[in-house]
Parts: structure tokens; sequence; C-alpha cells
């Protein structure tokens, strides 16, 4: 497998280096410099094979003989050795559920892979690698699960002060051995310039091996289109093939992974990129204008991006062109009022509890079905994260139904580890080094 640069298609890194390095020097994103063809015959007939199978499969095509087929076997059925069920609401509407994994989130595909991936490629006795992650909820819960204990590694999370829930912070800070978390006095998106400069930045490249657990890096998007193939595989068992992923958003990189699915041969008939209000794709679909605005809190907080990196990678999909990109994605927004109300029709009307996040990507079926109201396709809404997440935004009502897992259970009266920090540069460079 052979990666270029979005900003260079000249570039040719191995997986390996991309993996390793997560983001080019000249500031772009990596991605494949052949995007496979899956074989219309396995297209067809998807809904004989398991989620591994399936991952298999897909692994293989993309990263061809960077790991040989064993060990990438191996990998696979370690990294996804937790079940993704399409649970139907009614006749045109189904949820995935993606959070069945260690940290309860849909991360944790990425991150499981990607940490195995890298302990794969680490020989013994090579310089330590160090991993730097932003997070605005659940990235960062899903790597320090991950990598904890992992040989040759050390996690650093950035989180955003204040904008993460109770759980998630635990799930960030009571870690310890290689894990550790720096609460920054700020907003995701300085989270995110903190570890983009920290890559670029010469001296602390000349002193660690810095690479990226965020969905900037090209492991961890590849796992992520596994279940996107596999949730049409369970829907080709119901004898249904038409399908529309909606996709909360805040980074692009989950549906990102989804458009990599699509042009392996996937057959979707429309993605749609649901936002909360930190809606710059919404407003470039519309207007054509690419505008990043700061991120603004909400109840929905793994999507308060304002800046999303892998848009450019979408974009670079569909030759940069917008109206290539229109074809095949729908955005739509909501408020935080918008989204309460969603979560109070999905327990009334199907006795589902859903995190805000899936709450939006419900709402965005509604506003697609509202348009399109010719269309027979089952809407396919993801759940990106457990409920008892968010304990805050639920009505006493709801809250008090909703289930707490043991590993959640496990973290309560654990001490947190934390380091405070500002969202300068010059400061975070500083702890690093300081930490060495």
């Amino acid at each position: 497998m052979e990666l270029y640069s979005t900003n260079n298609k000249n570039t040719r890194v191995s997986f390996k280096e991309a993996v390793f390095n997560s983001m080019p020097q000249d500031k772009g994103l990596y991605m494949p410099v052949e995007i496979p063809q899956l074989e219309q015959d396995f297209i067809d007939n998807i809904g004989q094979y398991s989620l591994q199978e399936i991952a298999f499969k897909v692994a293989s095509a993309l990263l061809q003989d960077s790991i040989p087929a064993g060990d990438l076997k191996a990998i696979v059925e370690d990294a996804t050795n937790f079940p993704a069920p399409v649970v139907s609401l009614n006749e045109r509407t189904a949820v995935l559920e993606l959070f069945h994994g260690p940290s309860l989130a849909f991360k944790d595909f990425g991150a499981r892979f990607m940490s195995r991936v890298m302990s794969y490629f680490l020989k013994p006795g090579e310089k330590q690698l160090d991993v730097l992650v932003a997070t605005s909820g659940d990235t960062g819960g899903a790597v320090a699960l991950g990598f904890l204990g992992v040989p040759g590694t050390r996690v650093t999370i950035l989180y955003p002060k204040g904008k993460v829930s109770p759980i998630q912070e635990l799930q960030l800070t009571t870690n310890g051995q290689n894990i550790r978390a720096i609460e920054v006095d700020g907003t995701f998106d300085d989270c995110q310039a903190l570890v983009k400069q920290a890559f670029t930045d010469a001296e602390l490249n000349e002193k660690f091996r810095l690479t990226s657990a965020n969905s900037i890096n090209i492991s961890r998007l590849i796992p992520q289109t596994f279940y996107y193939f596999n949730a049409y595989a369970q829907l080709q068992r119901q004898g249904k093939k038409d399908v529309v992923f909606s996709v909360p958003s805040g980074n692009f990189g989950n549906i990102g992974a989804g458009f990599l699915a699509y042009k392996m041969g996937l057959p979707v008939k429309q993605f749609i990129a649901a936002t909360n209000i930190n809606d710059t794709v919404p407003r470039f679909l519309e207007s054509g204008k690419y505008q990043p605005k700061p991120s603004v809190q909400t109840y929905a907080n793994a999507m308060d991006v304002g800046a999303p990196s892998n848009w450019v990678r979408i974009m670079d999909m569909f030759d940069n062109k917008r109206e290539k990109v229109l074809e095949i994605l729908e955005g739509y927004r909501f408020t935080d009022e918008e989204t309460l109300q969603a979560i109070k029709i999905l327990h009334g009307q199907f006795h589902y509890i859903a995190c805000p996040h899936t709450a939006i990507a419900w709402l965005a079926t509604q506003a697609y079905f509202k348009k399109h109201p010719e269309s027979t396709a089952t809407a396919v809404f993801l759940s990106t994260a457990h409920p008892c997440k968010f304990p805050d935004i639920f009505p006493a009502d709801i809250a008090a139904e909703i289930e707490i897992p043991e590993q959640v259970q496990s973290l309560e009266g654990k001490p947190k580890q934390v380091h405070q920090s500002g969202a300068d540069f010059a400061g975070f460079k500083r702890y690093l080094l300081a930490e060495g």
C-alpha cells in the first residue's frame, strides 16, 4: 500500500510510514494512491460473512502486502472482537450501534486497530513511540484503552476543560501507566491545533518519535470502513439493498470512512452529514464557501468541531469538486433544543435511548425523508456512544432507565491524573520537553 499527501499527490510513502508519521510535513493528510474495488460477487453475497470476515477482506484489499495475511487476520480479529448490530426502529429506519466496545464508543474500532498495527510494526529496542491525541470526548477514552500497557508506546491526550462529560473525563484521566492527560483551557479546535503544530516542530520531532491517534491517522480511518460494510451485510440478510447512512459528524473522520467504503464499492444511495450548530460543512454544501469558525459547546460534545480535519480527505476523494460531493452527500444541522426533543421522541415512540450525537443523526434521517418523500431506502443512523456517558443531558425519567455498564462503574472513585495547560503551543511544548 502506497499513500500520498492531499497537498502533494506526488508524495509516496508506505503504510508503516504513514501510520508512524501520521501527518505529512506539508500539513496535508495521507490517502491511498489506489482505492481498490472489492469484487462484485463479494458485495452481492456479503450477507454470508461475519463482521470479522468482512473486516479482514476490506483490510486486505486496502493494505495489500503491507502486513502478511496471517498477521493481519490476527490483528483484525483481536481489534473487532465486539458486535456492531443494526437495530430496526421501524420499516424504513434503523440504528447502527457502535458503542459495544471497551470504551463504549465507535472510536474503539479505530483505536484498537491502530494500537495493534503500531505494536506490530514496533520492533524491540526501537525508540519509544509518542502518540499525541486531541479529543472532544470519546476519542481519548478509546485511545487510552487501546494503547494501555502496549510496550514501547506513550500516549498524551489533550482535552478541552469543562467540555467533556464526567464519565468521558474519568476514561481519559484514570489510566496511569503509559497514558497521560492534559486538560487544556480552550476548545477542541485548540487541542487539535496543538497536536498538529507539534508534528511540524523540528525540535520535538528531533527528540521524540511522534505520531497521532486522531482520525488524521490513516490507520484510524481504515477500520471504520468495516462497520459500514457490516451494516450493509445485515440489511442484505433482511432483503434490503437501498441504504442511506446518516452520520453524526464532528471531525468528519467517521463519514470519511463511509466514503472510503463507498469508493471501494459499497452500494450506498446517500450519505447524510448530521451536525450540531458547529455547521462548517452544511454551510459549505449550501453556499460553496468553506469557512471554518470557532467551535461552540453543545450537548453533542464530540461534534463540537469548527474546523474538521478530515474534510480535505473527503474533497480529495471527489477531486475537490463540490458538485461531485453534492451528488452523494446532504448536510443538516440541529440545535440543542431539537436534540433534546429528539431524545424524548425516540424514547417515547420507540423505547430507544439515544445519546445526543445519535439523536442528531436520527433527526437528519427525518429531514432526509421530508425532503425526499418518494424514497424507499432504509435510513441507517449511526449511534456513536453509549447514553450513560451523558447523564446530565437526559430528563430524569429517561436517565433512570439507562443501564450503567460495569466498565463505567469501575471508574468511580479512581483518582484523576491530569496536567493543566493553557492553549498556547509554547506551554505545551515545554511540558513535552520537561516530561521527556
